[in-house]
This record gives structure tokens, C-alpha cells and sequence, in this order.
């Protein structure tokens, strides 16, 4: 285990002692006014967070092998996914509505978890590159995953057959996230000796960047996580170190912040996903909730508010 890795396991057992209760926080658009709709008390930490159809699935940490499963509509715990197997640290969650299948990275293990969303719940694993992170699920309905340790991404079919195993450039350290763009290029967040959103190759090179040093700088980014893109090719970063949310253009030369004015502000925000067709941005805190933001047509918008 490398020592981003580390650190992040062991701040992340620490923060399970220090949460009291976490919370899913709903937030809807309403013009330009941000209303709190709802809050569903939790037991621990969120690690990660996606949804399909009308659910949401949270991943705690512990994940004690389960995964909760809320109504989009109430934000009511339905019921728990169980996972045999699942390690206590789970960091990458990817829903795929083609093959209606759920996926669940395992740290601890060094595999994948499938999970068929039909009613049997059937689960399947395989093995993958050491400290698998970060999932998401590309255009052609595979899974693209990437492993921390051996600083790759690797792409698999539905049922863990090896497609693609790219290695990244040198200076790719610690890379946390990954999307596959229609172009076939991923955008990839790291934070080793540099803290910055790169544009890769299908080779691995890095074709250009946002961020460098560590800072707090509009040209800068500390601990950048996880990633989303508009219909616009946006941008969207979740900065854990600075606790904000950063959107760079589709270039990557330009930027702005997305102030998100919750209740106690933003907590080391860590994951991210937009629902486009609902319009839907979730943001996943290391500090124990899941801010669910509605009608958010894109990341144009510099401020957000809760009233």
C-alpha cells in the first residue's frame, strides 16, 4: 500500500470514531433559491455514493460488507445490500442501468464486487491491480477502474474480462479518479508530488493539466478526488484539502469555484456524482454526509446556498 493510500485508510478509521451521525442532506433547486428537504441520520462516514433509477446506493465506512439503498423520492433507508466479502474499505461505486449491475472496489482485497440489481442481489468478484480506487462505467458499458498502487487504470467487461491496462505517465503518483471521455481520453484526478486533474492519452501519457503544486490557489488544487462532467464538458472537483468545488473548462486552462454554502460548510467533499437526466449532483463528504443538489442543468453556476 503506497502512502497516499495509507494516509487516506487511516484518516478515514479515525473519522469513524469522530462521527457521532452522518448525514443525506436533499437539496433542491428552486430558481435561484437552494431549500433542505430532508436528512437521514447514519451511523458513519460516507465514503461513496451513486445512484440508478430510483435509488441510491451509500457506501460507510466500515462498509461491514453492506451497501444502504435509499428512495430518490423520500431519502429513506429501503433496505441493505450485503456483500459477502466486501472490505472495510470501499472507495469506488459505480451503478451501469445497461447491464443493471452495481460494482464496489475493495481495497482490502484487491478485487471488484458485482452486484446484480435484480431481486436475487447475486454478487461476483474478481481480481484487479492493487488498491483498486476510484469506478466508473464508460460509454460501451464497461468498468473503468483505477488502481492507486500501481498508478494504472484498467477496463473490464461487465463480467471481469480484462479489456485494457494502461499504465500512467511517471508523474501520475497518486491517481484517485477516473472518467473515459468520448474521445476515448480520461480525465484522471491525482494528488501525489502534484495536485491536478490531467487529460491522458490511451497510453497513459498526460496530454495537459490543471492544477501543480499544492495550494489553495484559484491555479491550484490540494488532494483533488473525485470528478463529474457536464453535458458541456465541464469539469467538476471535488478539492478535499480546500473543501470546495472546482470547475474547469472543457480545456482545462480556465476555472472557477462552485461556492456550496451548506450548514457548517463543506466538509472534505471526496465524491462526486451527477445524474444528468435527473439533473442531479451528489456530493459525498469524508465528514459524514451526502448532499444531494437538484435542477442543476451544469456547473456554470459559481454559487449554490442553503436557506
Amino acid at each position: 500500500m503506497n502512502i497516499c493510500v495509507l494516509y487516506s485508510a487511516l484518516e478515514f478509521k479515525c473519522r469513524t470514531i469522530e462521527i457521532i451521525q452522518s448525514d443525506v442532506v436533499y437539496v433542491e433547486s428552486k430558481s435561484s433559491s437552494v431549500v433542505v428537504l430532508h436528512t437521514i441520520p447514519g451511523p458513519a462516514g460516507v465514503t461513496i455514493v451513486t445512484s440508478l433509477g430510483d435509488d441510491v446506493f451509500v457506501v460507510r465506512c466500515p462498509s461491514k460488507q453492506k451497501i444502504e439503498v435509499y428512495d430518490t423520492k423520500t431519502f429513506t433507508l429501503q433496505r441493505h445490500i450485503t456483500v459477502p466479502g466486501l472490505g472495510g474499505l470501499s472507495s469506488g461505486l459505480a451503478a451501469c442501468p445497461h447491464n443493471n449491475c452495481l460494482y464496489a472496489s475493495d481495497e482490502d482485497n484487491d478485487c471488484i464486487h458485482r452486484v446484480e440489481l435484480s431481486g436475487s442481489n447475486a454478487v461476483m468478484k474478481w481480481s484487479v491491480a492493487r488498491d483498486p480506487v476510484g469506478l466508473s462505467v464508460n460509454s460501451e458499458h464497461n468498468l473503468l477502474v483505477v488502481s492507486q498502487d500501481e498508478t494504472k487504470l484498467q477496463i473490464f467487461t461487465t463480467h471481469g474480462i480484462l479489456l485494457q491496462n494502461i499504465q500512467l505517465q511517471a508523474d501520475i503518483e497518486c491517481p484517485c479518479y477516473a472518467v473515459q471521455l468520448p474521445t476515448g481520453q480520461f480525465l484522471v484526478s491525482d494528488y501525489g508530488s502534484l495536485h491536478r486533474v490531467n487529460l491522458v492519452g490511451v497510453d497513459g501519457a498526460v496530454v495537459r493539466s490543471y492544477g501543480g503544486q499544492k495550494g489553495s490557489q484559484l491555479t491550484q488544487m490540494n488532494e483533488p478526488a473525485g470528478l463529474a462532467v457536464d453535458r458541456e464538458g465541464r469539469v467538476l472537483v471535488a478539492d478535499q484539502g480546500t473543501n470546495r468545488q472546482l470547475v474547469i473548462d472543457q480545456s482545462l486552462s480556465n476555472a472557477h469555484e462552485m461556492s456550496v454554502c451548506v450548514d457548517g460548510s463543506l466538509k472534505r467533499p471526496c465524491s462526486l456524482w451527477y445524474d444528468q437526466s435527473r439533473r442531479r449532483l451528489y456530493i459525498g463528504e469524508w465528514g459524514g454526509r451526502v448532499i444531494v443538489f437538484g435542477s442543476l442543468k451544469d456547473f456554470s453556476a459559481a454559487q449554490v446556498n442553503v436557506k
